[in-house]
């Protein structure tokens, strides 16, 4: 029987070719298995190898998304391959995005067979899992064992055409995809089980998962704003002129932090938006219009409020993973504290 041709889809971090300073590589092919495609080659046990590779840096393909895509699909369709597999991506936000675009564009425009794989909560999960099949991951490559264990076994079913099991059973992602079956007991039967269960404290899955949803309870109200220190923070992108810290347009891996002692106002000239998720014209024009310097320091000069912090901290929220947008408040939270800021002000776009 002829092994199942595979084409393998990674970034350039784990091609070995670099980090952020190789990011905006286009998109290459090498032969054969390349980075974890090896691990992932031996758990096909013989079934599938992978023919092709194919390498985008993370921030061509977010800055050039139908271009990249464009280019990808014309070499997937050349080596006309019977699967194609995408990451892991984990919780990179950026190549979780370019593996799940390129994964739904192949699966549905060229009708290949094709599985990737994230952390739940990596924006492209989020933005794919409804039309692809996407393996659930830990975070963080350390989880890569896992990751293509569950990966391999479900692209060779799809490539064979075998009927997929549940999101248990197989380990993807739950697509919100609804199906009649005929259950053993009853509806009102498994309800009435659950409810026992839970009355005695034990253990029960649910046949109907809620979202959960953070709620944080509010501080209470500042009682003498004139003499309070407020900070700035945005997820709107605002950094210096030239963006210094690289903060990435969609799917931020990082945070700035950046000095405003004397600024009394955001010109053209000092700042600019790295968010590319909005027309930023109006933001470039004037940034007070996304962070809004030039007001808070009239307050602060009416004594409306008492000081405006030194130092804002800044993000993109485009596309960022909900995990990272925690780790990012928790770190500069504390900061916050240590210098003694009384309130925070959060601006979006």
């Amino acid at each position: 029987m002829e092994k199942i041709r595979i084409v393998h889809y990674i970034n350039q971090f784990f091609a070995g070719i670099g980090g952020e300073e190789k990011a905006d590589i286009k998109p290459e092919v090498r032969d054969g298995a390349v980075g974890p495609g090896n691990a992932l080659q031996g758990m096909l046990k013989g079934e599938g190898e992978i023919v092709k590779t194919i390498i985008c840096g993370d921030s061509y393909f977010g800055e050039n998304i139908e271009e990249a895509k464009k280019e990808i699909l014309s070499m997937v369709k050349e080596f006309n391959p019977d699967l194609f597999i995408a990451g892991p991506a984990f919780n990179a936000g950026r190549y979780g995005v370019a593996a799940a675009t390129i994964t739904d564009a192949v699966q549905n425009e060229l009708g290949i067979p094709s599985v990737t794989g994230m952390y739940v909560e990596n924006p492209g999960a989020d933005m794919f899992k409804k039309s692809i099949y996407i393996v659930s991951t830990g975070n963080s490559a350390a989880a890569m064992g896992a990751a293509i264990s569950k990966m391999a076994p479900l692209g060779l079913k799809l490539a064979k055409g075998e009927e997929i099991g549940t999101p248990e059973e197989e380990g993807y992602i739950e697509r919100g995809v609804r199906y009649n079956f005929f259950h053993e007991e009853t509806g009102a039967k498994r309800a009435v089980d659950m409810l026992i269960k839970k009355l005695n404290g034990e253990e029960y899955v649910t046949e109907f998962p809620m979202p959960v949803f953070d709620r944080v309870d509010p501080n209470p109200a500042i009682k003498d704003l004139s003499k309070a220190k407020i900070a700035l923070c945005t997820s709107g992108g605002t950094v210096p002129k030239g963006n210094p810290d690289h903060i990435e347009s969609s799917s931020a891996s990082k945070y700035g932090e950046y000095d405003i002692t004397g600024v009394m106002d955001l010109t053209s000239e000092t700042y600019e938006t790295a968010h590319g998720g909005y027309d930023p014209v109006y933001a470039n024009e004037d940034s007070d219009r996304v962070l809004p310097v030039d007001v808070m320091r009239e307050f602060e000069k009416e004594g409306v409020i008492g000081s405006l912090h030194n130092k804002f901290y800044t993000t993109v929220g485009n596309g960022t993973a909900v995990a990272s947008a925690k780790a990012f408040a928790e770190e500069y939270a504390q900061k916050l504290k240590a210098d003694g800021v009384d309130a925070v002000i959060m601006t979006s776009t």
